[in-house]
Formats: C-alpha cells, sequence, structure tokens
C-alpha cells in the first residue's frame, strides 16, 4: 500500500465565482469562467492590496484585518467580472445609466458601495441580531452568563441557518460545486499529484484555508470572546461588540493562518468544526468544472516547478517513460 503524502503549504487560495473560479498566488490572480458558448475565459492581473503594504502582512493580528478587506473588495471585483459574461440586455441598460451617472469610475464606486453594503449586512445578521434577541430574553432570565451563552449559540444558529437557507438556491448549488472545484485543486497540489482532471476529482473538497472556516471561526471567536467582556450599559456594550469587530477578525485569521501551514493533532481537532461545515458550502464537481479551475491555476502559479521542488518529481524522466510506453504499444 502506497504511504500517503503530506501536504504541504502552496500559498495558493482562490474563490468561486459565477460559473468560474479565482485564484491567487501573491499578489497575481486570474479568474477563469465558463462562458455560454462552452469557451474558458481566463483573465489574470494583479492585486496589491492593502495587507501587502507598509510591512502589514509581518504584523499579527493586524494583518488579518486588512486580508479581510482586501479579500472582500477582490471577491466583489472578480464576482462581478464573471456575472458580466452572463447578464441579460435589461441589465447591460442599467450599467450604461450608471456609467453615465457615475462616469468612468462606475464599476469602482459600485464594488464600494456592494463591499460597504455586503460588510453592515453580515454584521447586523451575526452581530446585532444575536445581540437584540439575548438582550430581550435578559428581561426574563436574570443570569447574565446563561445571555452571554445564549448569545453565542443564537450566534451560531443563525450562521449555520443561512448556510442552509441559501445552499437550498440553484445558482449558489453550483457555486458551491465551483467551490468544491477551487478547493480539490488545492489539494491534489499540495498533496504532491499532478495537476489533471482525474487527480483533482479524486481529492477532497474540504480545506483547513476556506472562508468558511474563517467565517466560522470569527463566530466562535466572538461568542467567546463577548463572554468575558461584559458590560451593563446597553448602549455600550453594544459599541464594544461594534468594536471588537475587527479585532475577531485579526483573531480568526491569525487561527486560519496555522491551520494552514500545519498539521498537527490540535490543528486538526481546531480546524474540524469548520471543514465539517464546508460539508454545506462545498458541492461534488463535476469534470467541465474542474477544467475551469485547473485552468484558473495553471495561469498563475507553476505546479510542475512546486511539485519538483517539494515532492521530488522529476518530470522529464515521466515524459520519456510515456513516449517508451507508447513507442512500445503498451
Amino acid at each position: 500500500m502506497a504511504k500517503k503524502k503530506k501536504a504541504k503549504y502552496s500559498g495558493i487560495g482562490g474563490q468561486a465565482v459565477l460559473e468560474g473560479v479565482m485564484m491567487k498566488n501573491n499578489e497575481k490572480y486570474a479568474v477563469a469562467v465558463r462562458k455560454p458558448d462552452g469557451e474558458i475565459d481566463v483573465q489574470v492581473a494583479e492585486y496589491k492590496g492593502l495587507s501587502e503594504k507598509g510591512g502589514i502582512k509581518k504584523l499579527p493580528f493586524i494583518r488579518g484585518i486588512f486580508a479581510f478587506i482586501d479579500s472582500l473588495v477582490l471577491g466583489m471585483k472578480v464576482t462581478m467580472h464573471s456575472a458580466s459574461f452572463y447578464e441579460e440586455d435589461e441589465s447591460e441598460d442599467t450599467q450604461g445609466k450608471l456609467e453615465k451617472a457615475l462616469g468612468s469610475r462606475a464599476d469602482d464606486i459600485m464594488m464600494v458601495l456592494t463591499v460597504v453594503l455586503s460588510v453592515i449586512i453580515a454584521v447586523s445578521l451575526f452581530m446585532l441580531l444575536p445581540f437584540f434577541v439575548s438582550d430581550f430574553l435578559g428581561r426574563y432570565i436574570r443570569n447574565a452568563s446563561v445571555i452571554a451563552i445564549l448569545e453565542g449559540v443564537i450566534r451560531i444558529a443563525v450562521f449555520v441557518g443561512y448556510i442552509i437557507a441559501i445552499s437550498l438556491m440553484k445558482d449558489i448549488r453550483r457555486l458551491y460545486m465551483y467551490h468544491g472545484a477551487e478547493h480539490k485543486c488545492i489539494n491534489c497540489i499540495e498533496r504532491g499529484r499532478e495537476l489533471n482532471v482525474r487527480n483533482v476529482m479524486r481529492c477532497s473538497r474540504q480545506h483547513k484555508r476556506c472562508g468558511t472556516s474563517f467565517l466560522l471561526f470569527v463566530v466562535l471567536v466572538s461568542v467567546v470572546v463577548f463572554f468575558f467582556i461584559r458590560v451593563d450599559n446597553i448602549a455600550l456594550k453594544l459599541i464594544i461588540r461594534l468594536a471588537l469587530v475587527p479585532v475577531i477578525a485579526g483573531i480568526s485569521y491569525e487561527i486560519i493562518r496555522l491551520a494552514g501551514r500545519s498539521d498537527n493533532i490540535l490543528v486538526r481537532i481546531i480546524s474540524a468544526p469548520g471543514m465539517f461545515m464546508q460539508r454545506l458550502t462545498t458541492k461534488e464537481p463535476d469534470a467541465d468544472m474542474v477544467e475551469v479551475a485547473i485552468a484558473s491555476v495553471e495561469a498563475v502559479f507553476d505546479w510542475r516547478a512546486y511539485l519538483s521542488g517539494n515532492f521530488g518529481y522529476n518530470f522529464d524522466k515521466a515524459q520519456d517513460e510515456q513516449s517508451d510506453d507508447e513507442e512500445s504499444g503498451e
């Protein structure tokens, strides 16, 4: 029986977009989209985010706040790009009107507004809603510890309920399939396997550095932090919760960063809840989706050099052996 190869950190990451996958390697990223005519469109560009400036990426906890902002901005940018292949005439007319009203920076302005709105909705849904519900229950339950626990339980329930609810949508299900393809590609490379459809399809669709795990860590860390930080004044309590959101994001980033670079028993235990949640946010992709994900990887990452340097692959030798087999008719 062949010995299972130990996973090695590659540094690449990405996300699913509408009918496609974005992969990022350092400052370079690629968006591969399966167009309506069946062809794969690949766009390559650079994104120098806030977390890369002024040595921020070397500052623990602080870097996580800026990395989260960067992921939101880039994520929205590539999602809008992928959606442009499937816009209907009515949407194009609306976009044309916006461009006339806002000028040449219409896309940038709309992207910023969308990111800000997304953050407001997320904070309202996962932070403020559990807070107000638990505060209401506090009128009937006088034990502060019980209320703090209830707020945490409600926050987790809202998060899981939201994930389950949107997974029932047809378009989201396809997005989750591309999400699975993205994870499978990264797992394929980091497990030391050649990047092809057959190998990718055999890999796991869960990955420890997934955004789903990060969001779950945000929820769980907030439960712990808010349990120990308590004040009686309702207004001050609300302000503290909002002020601690960046701190919680920073802590969660460090946990997910550690998980992506280590594979000891403690890391596996910490990562287990996020890996379980990924059963909801990833689905098994088909071969066509995997082809799109592979195209995105190959546009920004030299996986052959990575396998040679980390797993001792000799592709020249493998090519020679394949040629010999073909000549002998095997």
